[in-house]
């Protein structure tokens, strides 16, 4: 057991150096754009299914609950939140909607929106892209496997070219504290991290 403990522990580390050497730059502009939308008022909604709907709640509470002192709370919200609306939308119409039709109500063109998918193919979060890329919304995408038809719906697709949905979810956290962090340095706050 120890033994496949640790291959698991290597392929996850190695995946993220690799997926980082060749993304940094990326990353970076990424930060960028997304804290000058913050900085003009703009707020950042995230969204995905299952593990990554939790993870699209994680982008959301490190944007808008910093635990990091000195660091500001900015406007985030994880649509996978209100399961009331969740299952209104998807009883009364198409689940496919449940993110597009939020997006549709709630974004503006200074906005930005973070989809999550280890596939790239969930359609629900792809609706959701097209509809925030249509407003004018920035598009960020974390993706898996070959980035699916996602990829092509964002400004920023970030593809973790891996088929195992674990890996790809840790590649993914790891991006989401990265970019928390460089969206922080990019709005002037220290690189205390």
């Amino acid at each position: 057991m120890s033994a496949s403990i640790l291959r698991k522990a290597r392929e996850s580390a190695e995946l993220s150096s690799r997926f980082f050497e060749a993304n940094a730059e990326r990353v970076s502009e990424c930060a960028d754009a997304l804290a000058k939308r913050l900085s003009r008022g703009g707020k950042l909604f995230a969204v995905g299914n299952g593990g990554s709907a939790c993870d699209a709640q994680h982008i959301a509470v490190e944007f808008a609950h910093p635990i990091v002192e000195k660091r500001r709370p900015l406007p985030a919200l994880a649509l996978s939140d209100n399961a009331t609306l969740l299952t209104a939308i998807g009883n009364d119409g198409d689940f496919s909607q449940v993110y597009a039709e939020q997006i549709a109500l709630l974004a503006r063109a200074s906005d930005a929106l973070v989809g999550l998918s280890t596939s790239g193919s969930s359609s629900n979060v792809n609706r959701a892209l097209r509809k925030a890329r249509d407003l004018g919304a920035l598009t960020i995408g974390f993706i898996g496997r070959d980035g699916g038809a996602m990829a092509g719906l964002c400004d920023f697709p970030f593809v973790v070219p891996s088929w195992s949905l674990h890996r790809i979810q840790e590649v993914h956290t790891l991006l989401l504290h990265v970019l928390w962090d460089h969206v922080h340095v990019s709005l002037g706050e220290d690189d205390v991290l």
